[in-house]
């Protein structure tokens, strides 16, 4: 599968802790040229081959299972408006018919959401069985640390500075905040420079991933203004990390985040919904560590690292007999 994606960790997580399993990575630029990508496999042998849908079907092989799972989904009229005309084009033509191809040849379909896959039958009009397994956070890494404020609090926003991420609500939010309140940014895995006007959006630079843990511990709370998600893996190792979610009502978040209840779920693309929570958070500490705490709980109940093994684990058992 490609990298520099969330999916791309999900799956290396599932090879370190699965027997057997291995990820074969490959550019994203290899979608220009994906009649080639056959030849990243080679001659290697497999008993199930594992991929996303996009170019699933050109490493599907004979009488090996094929499991598909969708991370995400682009392929529905509401994302051209977040799409430049080449990828309108491409998610229209090229990108609908390889993941049609991906899901008639797939012996299993999964999703990591009920979103997504309500998304897959609606749109592509697939009847058979998707199975929903939730993306696993690994609780041991991703966890909260006692941190002492005085005065001044941090807004983090994680994530490819896209506006598919909503980085373009950014200064409209931090100018409605309350002054002792900063946002700090990261680059992404797929990090592209940005200049803001105000001093109190700071950007971290580029974050490896190891490194990602220590960041959600010295922030007060996330912010995560997507425009759509196929899961939230952001969201949810913020939740690991005990901080309140201030995240749009949209798409699969309302699987992860409950509104009131572990942070809040405002109104696709009004920042002033998003300023509003987040200067509420800000001024009530006690209402912060409970809302993180109740997330933190929340992770650990339903959405860990050993259920998602567990359940890639059975599914494989099952499909490989």
């Amino acid at each position: 599968m490609a990298y520099g994606n969330g999916a791309y960790i999900v799956h290396k997580t599932l090879a370190r802790r699965l027997p057997g399993y291995s990820v074969l990575g490959y550019s994203p630029r290899m979608e220009f040229f994906p009649f080639f990508m056959p030849f990243i496999m080679g001659r290697r042998k497999a008993d199930i081959i594992h991929a996303t849908p996009d170019y699933g079907s050109f490493f599907s092989r004979l009488n090996v299972p094929l499991v598909v799972t969708f991370h995400n989904f682009m392929l529905d009229r509401f994302m051209q408006a977040y799409s430049t005309l080449p990828q309108r084009i491409h998610y229209r033509t090229d990108l609908r018919y390889f993941t049609i191809k991906s899901l008639e040849r797939a012996d299993m379909v999964t999703s990591v959401s009920s979103f997504t896959a309500d998304l897959v039958r609606e749109v592509l009009g697939y009847r058979k069985e998707i199975r929903v397994i939730y993306n696993g956070i690994d609780q041991e890494k991703f966890k909260p640390a006692f941190k002492e404020r005085k005065g001044q609090i941090k807004v983090l926003f994680a994530g490819n500075l896209t506006r598919r991420k909503g980085v373009d609500l950014l200064p409209k939010i931090v100018d409605q905040l309350s002054k002792n309140i900063i946002i700090q940014y990261t680059g992404g895995l797929r990090a592209r420079d940005l200049a803001f006007s105000s001093n109190r959006l700071v950007g971290l630079g580029p974050i490896v991933y190891d490194k990602m843990p220590e960041i959600y511990q010295q922030a007060d709370i996330l912010l995560f203004p997507t425009v759509r998600e196929g899961y939230g893996l952001v969201a949810a190792e913020a939740m690991a990390s005990g901080l309140p979610v201030v995240a749009t009502n949209c798409s699969s978040l309302p699987e992860l985040v409950i509104d009131r209840k572990g942070g809040f779920l405002c109104e696709l693309g009004n920042p002033t919904d998003f300023a509003d929570k987040i200067n509420l958070l800000a001024s009530c500490e006690n209402l912060r560590r409970e809302m993180g705490e109740y997330n933190r709980e929340r992770i650990l109940e339903y959405f860990t690292l050993d259920c998602m093994v567990g359940n890639y684990q059975r599914l494989f058992e099952e499909i490989g007999g």
